[in-house]
């Protein structure tokens, strides 16, 4: 095993498991990150001795959404060329999550922030344990929840959703379980997803691929219709001054100019 990888990935029992182990940035959406996770898909989807796929992770935090140093323009790279590359790159992965003919099922026990909450969403089966927390931030930033909104709203209630994505406070899992955001609240999500793999195993490879197709069409629709529409929003929000000086000062430990003082 590639102790460099930011997704680690390992087949037993008929199962892979990709466990996201970037601790330097809290496992965030980084370029990296995105290839080698559909990397891992692709790799999945081939293999036939594959029958379902956990997503979990490595420390306290599932996943903290963008890599605000890539998405700020912290690197060397052009700020809209680079807007324009990671909003291609985040619908390109969710799709990918969507259209695996194999369950993807998310073990979560720590904090899920902006676009790991699109992974969650994009996941069949959901469990967190009791260290969970979920907030949708962009709203925070000058941003919002642009991409995700295409596997998150579709799992929320309209109200949840219209507080939740306009105020960017945190819930824990049982609220994420009540709005529908995730499966199951766990006590223990170790003992949930291992029961819920002995069941994936009683199917054959063709009814949950074909069981998959119905309870995803509906989201990879809104894709088709809305995608262009919201990559657009997304490339522009974060490209915007605005957003600018709402990343730099979540990098710098400060409060943006129209929020106030800590």
């Amino acid at each position: 095993m590639d102790p460099d990888r930011y997704v680690r990935s390992e087949v037993s029992g008929g199962f892979v498991t990709l466990t996201l182990d970037s601790p330097h940035n809290r496992n965030a959406i980084s370029s990296r990150l995105v290839g080698e996770l559909r990397e891992a898909l692709a790799d999945a989807a081939a293999d036939d001795a594959v029958r379902a796929v956990v997503l979990t992770h490595t420390g306290s935090t599932f996943c903290a959404g963008a890599d605000l140093s890539e998405a700020s323009g912290a690197t060397d790279a052009d700020p809209a060329s680079l807007a324009a590359g990671r909003t291609a790159q985040m619908t390109e992965l969710l799709r990918a999550f969507l259209e695996l003919p194999k369950p993807i099922v998310a073990k979560v026990d720590g904090h899920v922030r902006a676009g790991g909450m699109g992974l969650v969403g994009a996941c069949d089966l959901a469990a967190a344990g009791p260290a969970s927390s979920f907030a949708l931030t962009e709203s925070r930033l000058g941003l919002a929840a642009s991409i995700i909104s295409l596997t998150v709203l579709p799992r929320m209630s309209s109200r949840a959703a219209g507080r939740y994505f306009l105020t960017g406070e945190r819930f824990g899992p049982a609220e994420a379980e009540a709005m529908g955001l995730i499966t199951t609240a766990a006590a223990d999500a170790d003992a949930t997803v291992a029961a819920w793999l002995g069941e994936l195993a009683r199917a054959s490879p063709q009814g949950l691929a074909e069981s998959k197709k119905l309870t995803t069409a509906r989201m990879l629709a809104d894709f088709d219709r809305y995608g262009d529409e919201v990559a657009a929003q997304s490339a522009r929000l974060f490209g915007s001054a605005e957003a600018l000086e709402g990343m730099t000062a979540f990098l710098q430990r400060r409060p943006p100019w129209w929020a106030p003082a800590r």
